[in-house]
């Protein structure tokens, strides 16, 4: 993706940091914000931009692990939701990236297929990409130009069912 930066945009990872980093935002979703608007940023590319601005991608985190405990901080009781949602997930094959990032956790096959986020203390979310999929059961549409077309409201355990898992699969198997 870096190297597709500076192919689409003309200017390196480092150029659009310094630009960002001059404009003194404080927020990651501003950068997004500016990047979109401003320079016609896909998200994926504003996205990346922003967390390498803000040093919070897994790449720019000492230890990954860290960034889970982080997410969990004060929702200790949602890590059992990633927990069993992982261990379901790397079932469908051993070619998937776990990547940790602030508030979330990306997972990739050849593209990001899903991501995993204790979006509030009570609720769990899984953001699925399966573009042109009409909503139904529990998958619900995303706003419009989000990171994933469709998520999973969670608030029980007992939600990860066959259903979760089929979508999640289906997803994965999508981005191969």
């Amino acid at each position: 993706m870096i190297d597709n930066l500076n192919k689409n945009t003309g200017k390196s990872l480092e150029q659009w940091i310094e630009i960002v980093k001059s404009q003194n935002f404080v927020k990651h979703g501003e950068i997004v914000k500016f990047l979109k608007e401003q320079h016609e940023f896909t998200h994926g590319f504003a996205n990346l931009v922003a967390h390498k601005a803000n040093e919070s991608d897994a790449g720019s985190a000492d230890n990954q692990d860290d960034l889970i405990t982080r997410q969990y901080s004060g929702k200790e009781h949602l890590k059992a939701f990633y927990d069993k949602l992982i261990s379901e997930i790397q079932t469908f094959g051993n070619d998937i990236e776990i990547a940790p990032k602030n508030s979330y956790v990306s997972l990739r096959r050849k593209k990001q297929f899903a991501t995993l986020n204790p979006a509030t203390k009570t609720r769990f979310e899984i953001g699925i990409n399966l573009k042109g999929q009409e909503p139904k059961g529990k998958l619900e549409p995303e706003k419009p130009k989000a990171m994933c077309s469709h998520k999973i409201i969670l608030t029980d355990i007992k939600d990860i069912d066959k259903e979760v898992i089929e979508w999640t699969r289906k997803a994965y198997e999508n981005a191969g």
